[in-house]
């Protein structure tokens, strides 16, 4: 993933197969996708790919991305997110689309701000 240097800007394309890691260093997926609001602009999730992460087959589910923070030394994302969370996270609708009472029961489980306020 690259940065501008006067800038911590970066392309989406960028961020997309941008390697997650937990805070102990063990690789546990990859972005797949950003899902950004149209209204606000801000990134609302990254839809992360989880390839046998903890007993979990290859599947994706949204992390709100204030769950992840950007690494320069690994030059990847850092999460503390748990199998427990990913497993018990609130059931998203088919077509990655949400509804305000979905995204807050997310943020919820995660325990992360609301991306929206």
């Amino acid at each position: 993933m690259t940065a501008t240097s006067h800038s911590s800007l970066v392309s989406s394309s960028d961020v997309n197969g941008t390697n997650v890691y937990s805070r102990d260093g063990t690789h546990i997926g990859s972005i797949d996708h950003l899902m950004i609001d149209k209204q606000s602009g801000k990134v609302a999730y990254a839809v992360m790919g989880f390839g046998g992460f903890l007993g979990l087959g290859e599947d994706h589910h949204p992390v709100p991305w204030g769950k992840l923070e950007y690494d320069t030394t690994k030059e990847g994302f850092v999460t503390d997110i748990t199998e427990e969370q990913v497993k018990g996270a609130p059931t998203r609708s088919d077509g990655w689309v949400t509804d305000r009472e979905w995204e807050r029961r997310t943020h919820e489980h995660y325990m992360v701000p609301n991306y929206w306020i």
